[in-house]
């Protein structure tokens, strides 16, 4: 499959997600859940609300290599309701002027960085887009995970969140937190096809996670943002509240990020 025709199938696969998640009632549409073989609008719904053809707007679903306007996109993003994170991850797929290779993701770290988390009082660890930890202070090691333990290979946040069930359970807002890492992992995943990495990373942690595999196949996507987790301390009643700052753009290396949990004040709830 070339990559062109890879991009196309990814634009279809995510427009069909969404598409899939909008009832007809949100739409503005008038019908009978008994009338629907699934839930979600028709391909021509889309269409009409978009002021399309049906078979062209089926087309773009297939991933057929068909040609596209902004404003087209643009019309099919306001019919399927998307966010603003959703519609400037739209119109990346479809940029049509995409044509440089995807940077390589970095998987080695100049010690100098190291050395300047390591001077941080709050927890903090630098990762690349697969979420694999190169990096972590002590603080890091005491109150989210001890990295020290695992392997290089194995020292992947995402996976670790669903897999490991000490962190789950120390995790007070598991649930929310991953949704949101997952649909930013998301975003890097439909950028990266041509890095084998990606397909079998969630390949493999659909078949060793079912939850992992249900937030998955809700086809969420959202940019990184200071997010906000709840953390039991071990063998502790009580727990503490970060917010976590993510720093981009390390030197000429985009894809790394210093992640540092700062304490919300007087937040700690038993």
């Amino acid at each position: 499959m070339t990559s062109g025709s890879s991009k196309f199938r990814i634009l279809g696969d995510y427009i069909r997600s969404r598409r899939n998640r909008l009832q007809p009632e949100q739409a503005g549409i008038s019908d009978s859940y008994n009338q629907r073989r699934t839930p979600g609008l028709r391909r021509e719904e889309v269409a009409m609300l978009a002021g399309v053809s049906a078979t062209y707007y089926t087309w773009l679903e297939q991933g057929r290599e068909v040609t596209a306007s902004r404003e087209i996109i643009e019309n099919i993003g306001r019919a399927l309701q998307l966010t603003p994170d959703e519609r400037k991850h739209l119109m990346e797929l479809w940029n049509p002027h995409d044509t440089e290779p995807v940077p390589s993701i970095n998987t080695v770290l100049n010690p100098q960085w190291q050395d300047i988390i390591s001077q941080l009082a709050y927890p903090a660890f630098i990762s690349n887009e697969r979420s694999e930890i190169l990096a972590w202070n002590k603080a890091a090691a005491d109150i989210i995970f001890n990295f020290d333990s695992l392997p290089a290979s194995e020292r992947v946040l995402l996976r670790l969140m669903f897999t490991d069930p000490s962190l789950q359970q120390r995790m007070e807002n598991w649930e929310e937190f991953v949704r949101h890492s997952v649909a930013v992992f998301r975003t890097y995943y439909d950028k990266q096809q041509g890095d084998p990495f990606y397909k079998e990373f969630v390949d493999r942690l659909c078949a060793d996670s079912p939850e992992f595999k249900r937030i998955w196949e809700l086809h969420d996507v959202e940019l990184k943002k200071v997010n906000r987790v709840h953390i039991r301390k071990p063998a502790a009643d009580a727990y503490d509240v970060y917010d976590i700052n993510s720093v981009a753009s390390i030197a000429d290396h985009p894809d790394l990020h210093i992640c540092v949990y700062t304490p919300v004040l007087n937040a700690r709830t038993t």
